[in-house]
């Protein structure tokens, strides 16, 4: 395989899965007020073949329980007056984005130099 094209199509598949968890944060971000909404996660599934085998993201929901809030006036308040509310930590899912966007521009970096050696090259041997 031409080592320019593996190039690109790992940074293709490296944003893809920043993209993936770009809006995995961006869903628990919007849901961090929602009560009883449980965060959501993503995983790496491994994938079996060579190279050009690339890792799948797995989506799944932290069964952390949420902090409980005494507000026996909520229409989700249970029995006892308690809300359970999610268990999003705002901080850490803005981190989290943060550096899947950082990451998506690196992969997007490598991209773009890829397809500039390989064009370079194709000026090269046109002469």
């Amino acid at each position: 395989m031409n080592p320019l094209k593996a190039v690109m199509q790992q940074a293709v598949a490296g944003m893809g899965r920043e993209s993936s968890r770009i809006t995995v944060a961006a869903e628990n971000i919007s849901n961090v007020d929602t009560p009883g909404y449980q965060k959501k996660l993503l995983s790496m599934q491994p994938q079996i073949g060579g190279a050009d085998a690339f890792a799948a993201m797995k989506e799944t929901l932290d069964e952390t329980p949420g902090e409980r809030n005494y507000q026996p006036s909520h229409p989700m308040a249970d029995q006892d007056g308690y809300v359970t509310m999610s268990n999003v930590s705002l901080v850490m899912e803005m981190a989290d984005m943060r550096e899947a966007n950082r990451t998506y521009e690196a992969n997007l970096n490598a991209f773009q130099q890829a397809r500039s050696m390989y064009s370079s090259l194709l000026d090269i041997l046109r002469r």
